[in-house]
């Protein structure tokens, strides 16, 4: 689901109440009509929408009653700054993942002891919250310094308008030399749009010209 669409979803009060509602649990119509005060007719229909787009499910109990919860394999989030507008998705671990183990993962992170009594996990829960802390922390600080480079690479180019254009199309470059219609396809803009920019930052010296399209200057 693209950006608008999802946002659009999102930008009703209620949808927006009922996902609040089952952040805390899993609830059937009723219960969600009288919460929100509304029919249970303009329930399903909000939950139709919802489940349409992958953020809720539902699963019926013993006595056929539906209840509806949040996707487990679900994390939203919504990306605004001076250069970026959109959404993403992240899911959680599968149980057998073990990120302790990537080498490329600079943070430091300790593999829990899982237990079963509620100390230890409160104990995980505590460490895990934790981290989430330190994760937001360390995204805003990246957010701080790819505004900054991007800040820079306007300037460089003088592209006020087209900065985050710009950077898309070095990105495109950095591990090979690729065509115009391989560079637009995988930025999402006009081939013509692409060929102007490329032939600015041929001007500035950034790129060139080379047998399989356009490379960057060392």
């Amino acid at each position: 689901m693209d950006s608008a669409a999802l946002l659009d979803l999102l930008g009703n009060e209620n949808r927006r109440r009922i996902l609040r509602l089952l952040a805390h649990k899993p609830c059937y119509v009723t219960e969600i009509s009288e919460y929100l005060d509304v029919s249970p007719k303009a329930v399903i229909d909000h939950l139709r929408k919802l489940e349409e787009a992958g953020i809720i499910e539902s699963r019926t109990d013993s006595q056929r009653r539906k209840y509806f919860h949040i996707s487990r394999n679900l994390r939203l989030e919504v990306n605004v700054s001076p250069y970026e507008f959109g959404t993403k998705s992240a899911y959680p671990r599968n149980r057998a993942l073990d990120v302790t183990t990537w080498r490329y993962l600079s943070l430091d992170i300790h593999a829990s002891e899982e237990g079963e009594d509620s100390q230890s996990l409160a104990a995980e829960l505590r460490e895990l919250e934790r981290l989430e802390n330190e994760l937001s922390m360390a995204q805003r600080w990246v957010q701080g310094r790819l505004t900054d480079v991007l800040d820079r690479l306007t300037d460089e180019l003088d592209a006020t308008e087209n900065s985050r254009l710009y950077a898309d199309v070095l990105l495109e470059l950095a591990d090979e030399p690729k065509g115009t219609d391989s560079i637009s396809e995988a930025v999402d803009a006009p081939p013509g749009m692409i060929e102007q920019v490329l032939a600015e930052m041929a001007d500035e010296g950034l790129v060139s010209r080379v047998t399989d399209g356009w490379t960057l200057v060392e």
